[in-house]
């Protein structure tokens, strides 16, 4: 191997090389060389300081927006008048709103991964168990009337509405009391 030719593949001795003709250049025009670098380096740190400007904007509006669709969410789910619940294929709670807690009589936290089934009434179960079957094996949105029991409260009527998110398996259903209206009617 001639004294001029690099061996490219051993890292250690490139870099003294490099480091030599580094050196050797830095003597011509070395001046030149430091001032127009130093420009070069100095624009493209205040262009970088900038582009990080902008990207931390964009970052605080996009939390704006996430905490504002976080309210609204709060808002439509959590305080709806209307029980809403998630359901595992099981017939296990998921998720629930307050007004779902309020309806089983139980605290909100507590009933979580508790059965629904549990809450239905002996009489009823039967028909939850139809409209529950369909919710899975079909793809569109089921709907049932049935006796809810809470452990404070006399017996509710309700009204149902169930659809299964495709992706997750998962039954969405909405709740609503129609105690009052059973009442009415009867009277």
């Amino acid at each position: 191997m001639n004294s001029e030719e690099i061996d490219f593949t051993d890292s250690r001795k490139l870099r003294i090389k490099a480091e030599e003709k580094l050196i050797e250049n830095q003597g011509k025009n070395s001046q030149q060389f430091v001032e127009a670098d130093s420009q070069r380096l100095l624009h493209e740190l205040q262009v970088h300081q900038i582009e990080l400007e902008m990207q931390n904007e964009e970052l605080l509006h996009t939390y704006e927006t996430a905490e504002m669709a976080l309210k609204k969410y709060t808002m439509l789910y959590d305080l709806a008048p209307m029980g809403y619940l998630t359901l595992e294929s099981d017939g296990s709670i998921r998720e629930l709103n307050y007004a779902a807690a309020e309806m089983l009589g139980e605290r909100h936290f507590s009933l979580i991964n508790s059965n629904f089934k549990l809450f239905i009434s002996d009489d009823s179960l039967a028909v939850f168990s139809d409209f529950f079957s369909r919710v899975f094996n079909g793809n569109a949105k089921e709907s049932c009337q049935l006796k809810l029991r809470s452990t404070d409260q006399p017996w509710r009527f309700v009204y149902m509405e169930g659809v299964v998110v495709a992706d997750e398996k998962h039954c969405l259903l909405s709740v609503v009391d129609i105690t009052d209206l059973k009442s009415k009617l009867n009277r």
